[in-house]
This record gives structure tokens, C-alpha cells and sequence, in this order.
């Protein structure tokens, strides 16, 4: 897999730009704030529908063109899979409204067929590795989450609607639980809600518990090897209800005294449904009255462990910054394996913070993928042998051109 060509047309600080993208990797070199990450943001964007930086697609209106009133951006790319290629566009404007205010609309197509986001699992997936990555195991646990959702939503149009069901679902829930703790009413209307909520987070939760059981096996492997045989890293799921499991047991794991390793035997699908509903109920009155629902995937979190030190708390800036690189690459193994098709690798400025040992090994991999893309301020931080393999490319100004 990999993007044959690239079209932007007032993306960030891109007014327009036409690019054809080799197989092989490219090395985008350039100073700070001319562009690099942008062009592997607007990557991550036609992958997915979102952006990895900003929760705010506002802002990647080219800023100077808003101010002339083209307040749009245009994002198109043929992306090559064995022998299909496939046309994705997205369209970002901002619209009128009646009352004088401005609402942004945004438009995907595929093939030139207007589509929906979760259409676009499978169109082109992508690893992406940004510096702040790091934050993945010391930072917050939405982080994670949205991790693990967004790695999903590439490969698995079954878990993207079903995350974006409960998603919606859990924000009616909550808009429905303060009505009922400031005005009251009958707690009966909860009722169906609780049904799509504990349908739509059986879903959830069983692909997140795969994911990262498939993660930490690959992530095991790969940091055995970066750290020369000294350390080995496993992911753990911390669910915040697990209706497979007794309610003594979830308190053991949340507390991380034990590991769940999947559903029990002749426990189906359907039997999840009905304790993920049954514990809702049995909540109702605390959360009717906190007015935001406690129970559901959407309070699960992940962590990070080398033995039984968990890494986000205690471990060095080092061992973090190899942890999710080892993160990343167990990503890169997992969806090859899923897809059949080796992702679009895309490496913004981590070079500059591993030393030589992880160096080496990062690059393998990029050898090993059919594109990859990375930035750096300094191309002299590559070996001579690898600038030889590479496209090298500049980007000053929002202006891409052969480097040199």
C-alpha cells in the first residue's frame, strides 16, 4: 500500500501543493514550522477523517486564505493497493448559518462517491510516530483510548460504528441523566439507551481486549530486542467493567492485582449484553444523581509494564520513549498481519531522541515497508547509506521541492 499522489489545496500553511510520492522512503527535510509534520498530518487525515494534533478541524483552514474568504481546504490522494487504486478526497468549509454564525461542514468522498468517515477503514492505513507520543504511557487515559480507538477504526468497520453508536449513545445517556437530576422525571426513559449503550460496548470492549493482547504480544518481542534481552514490555487492559467477570474479581483488575486474558468459556455475546445492561441498572440511582454515566468502555484504560513496574509511573523518559516505540512497531506488525498490506509509515522528527541502537532499528523498519515518510530539521543525522536509498525532499514555506 502506499499514496501514489497527494493534493492539498489550503491545508494549514499549504495554499496548494501537487505531489507525486515514490516507493521508497522520503525524507522531508525543512526548518521548524515550515510544513514537514503537516504533510504527514494531512497523511494521517485521509487515513482516518481526523487529525492527530488538533480536535478542531477549524484550524486546518490555511489561516491567510480565511482571512481572504476561501474558507476551505481541499485534501485529495490516490492511494495504490496491490493492483486497485483508490481516489479519497475530503473537503473542510465553513458554512453560513441563518443567525449570521459560521458551521463547519466537512465532505469525504471515495471514488468520488460521497461517503461516510467509517467508510474509509481500509482506504489507507497508516502508523504514524510523533514525538509527543510519549505521552501515550505517561499521559492521561483518554489518550490511550483514543489510541486504541483510532489503530481499530483503520482495519475494523464493525468496531468504527459500533464506536461511534456509543459514543453518540453515551452522550444522549448523560444529557438524559442531568435532566433527571435537575428536573426528575422517570428513570425509565434510561432504558433503551442502556440497550444500545451495552450493545455498542460489548463490541468495544472485545476489540480494544484484542487489540491489546495482539499489541503486547508483538510490543514483548520488539522491546526484547531494543533493549538487548534487559527488558520486556507487556501491555495490560484495565477495563473499567468487565461483565464477563464477577464483581470481585473486576476490582482485582482494576487495581491490577489480576490480568484478563478474554471472556470465560460459554459466556457469549449476548450474555455480555445483559450484565453490561443489568450493572447499568444497578448504578442508575448513583449516576441519575452525579448526572454522568460511571459504567462503559468509555472510562477503560491501558498500561505499560516492565515486570510489575508500571512504566507511565515509574519508569525513566528513556524507558517511556522506548516503550511506545515498541508500541508503534507492534502497530506496524499487527496491521500487516490483519490487512495483508504493509501500512504507510509516517516518522516525524524521532530520530533526534533514540539513540544509535534504537536508530538502527527504526530504520529496518522502514526498509521493510512498501512507503514511509520522515522528517527531520537535519538530514546529517542519517547514515550516508540511507540518504542514498532515499527521496530527499525540502519544505520551506509551505513550498516542497528536491532537497539541496
Amino acid at each position: 500500500m502506499y499514496v501514489r499522489s497527494l493534493s492539498l489545496e489550503n491545508f494549514r500553511n499549504y495554499t496548494r501543493l501537487e505531489q507525486e510520492w515514490p516507493r521508497r522512503p522520503v525524507l522531508i527535510c525543512g526548518a521548524n514550522a515550515q510544513g514537514k509534520t503537516s504533510l504527514l498530518e494531512s497523511f494521517y487525515y485521509l487515513a482516518t477523517g481526523r487529525s492527530p494534533l488538533t480536535a478542531t478541524d477549524r484550524q486546518l483552514i490555511n489561516w491567510s486564505a480565511g482571512q481572504e474568504g476561501l474558507t476551505y481546504a481541499h485534501l485529495r490522494a490516490e492511494v495504490v493497493r496491490r493492483d486497485l487504486v483508490r481516489e479519497i478526497a475530503v473537503t473542510i468549509s465553513l458554512a453560513h448559518t441563518a443567525n449570521g454564525g459560521q458551521r463547519l461542514q466537512k465532505r469525504i468522498r471515495i471514488d468520488r462517491q460521497v461517503r461516510r468517515r467509517r467508510d474509509l477503514v481500509g482506504g489507507l492505513n497508516v502508523v504514524l510516530f510523533l514525538p509527543q507520543d510519549v505521552e501515550l504511557v505517561a499521559g492521561s487515559p483518554s489518550g490511550r483510548r483514543r489510541y486504541l480507538d483510532a489503530t481499530l477504526c483503520q482495519v475494523d468497520p464493525d468496531y468504527c460504528g459500533a464506536l461511534e453508536t456509543y459514543t453518540e449513545t453515551l452522550r444522549r445517556r448523560n444529557a438524559l441523566l442531568r435532566h433527571l437530576a435537575e428536573e426528575g422525571g422517570d428513570s425509565a426513559q434510561l432504558d433503551p439507551l442502556d440497550e444500545l449503550l451495552a450493545r455498542n460496548g460489548v463490541i468495544v470492549s472485545h476489540g480494544r481486549r484484542q487489540l491489546i493482547a495482539d499489541l503486547s504480544r508483538h510490543a514483548s518481542r520488539i522491546h526484547g530486542e531494543l533493549t538487548g534481552g534487559e527488558e520486556w514490555l507487556r501491555l495490560a487492559y484495565r477495563p473499567n467493567f468487565d461483565p464477563a467477570r464477577p464483581p470481585a474479581l473486576e476490582y482485582q483488575i482494576g487495581l491490577g492485582l489480576e490480568e484478563p486474558s478474554g471472556p470465560p468459556v460459554g459466556i457469549d455475546a449476548g450474555d455480555l449484553v445483559v450484565a453490561f445492561r443489568q450493572r447499568l441498572r444497578e448504578r442508575r440511582r448513583d449516576e441519575v444523581e452525579r448526572g454522568v454515566t460511571l459504567t462503559g468502555p468509555h472510562r477503560d484504560e491501558m498500561r505499560f509494564l516492565i515486570g510489575e513496574m508500571d512504566v507511565g509511573v515509574y519508569g525513566s523518559r528513556g524507558q517511556q520513549r522506548t516503550a511506545v516505540l515498541a508500541l508503534k512497531m507492534a502497530q506496524l506488525v499487527w496491521m500487516r498481519e490483519r490487512t495483508g498490506e504493509s501500512p504507510v509509515l509516517l516518522l516525524d522528527e524521532v530520530m533526534a531522541e533514540l539513540d544509535r541502537r534504537r536508530r538502527v532499528f527504526l530504520l529496518a523498519q522502514v526498509d521493510g515497508v512498501e512507503q514511509a515518510l520522515l522528517t527531520a530539521t537535519d538530514p546529517e543525522m542519517f547514515s550516508p547509506e540511507f540518504r542514498e536509498r532515499a527521496v530527499l525532499l525540502q519544505v520551506e514555506g509551505g513550498i516542497v521541492r528536491p532537497y539541496g
